[in-house]
């Protein structure tokens, strides 16, 4: 378990995967986990802020789940508007980049999940519910 703490303090954290791209309210939480094959990344830009590279996942899915601030991505040849709520699913071999746009009330700010080291299926066939186990509240 860790705590990623109020979407206010995501901002203080420092980090990446590397460090060209590690920068001031970027926090990979699956390296604080005990992750294998699913890694979630929390992000905090400030108005006018933008990734400066784009790049591809040959494997890897993304998910982007925006919670607060004014944003657009780049998707291959597309820009598309990023708000709050809205959900972005990234294909393996697709360019993508992103940015607070500068008059954004507030900072951008997303989850970013990724997997792809299985195939996931449509329906979650790993698992059976255990129903005579009491609830814990």
């Amino acid at each position: 378990m860790t705590n990623i703490g109020p979407l206010d303090a995501w901002r203080e954290h420092y980090g990446g995967f590397v460090p060209e791209t590690s920068r001031q309210g970027r926090r990979p939480v699956d390296h604080e986990l005990d992750c294998q094959v699913i890694g979630l990344s929390a992000t905090s830009y400030e108005p006018g802020e933008e990734a400066g590279y784009w790049h591809s996942h040959s494997v890897l899915e993304e998910v982007f789940v925006f919670l607060e601030g004014e944003g657009q991505m780049g998707l291959d040849d597309d820009v598309v508007d990023v708000g709050p709520g809205s959900v972005v699913q990234v294909s393996p071999g697709v360019m993508r980049t992103w940015r607070c746009t500068p008059d954004s009330p507030t900072r951008l700010k997303w989850l970013c999940i990724r997997a792809g080291q299985t195939p996931i299926p449509a329906i979650p066939d790993d698992a059976v519910p255990i129903r005579d186990i009491p609830m814990p509240w």
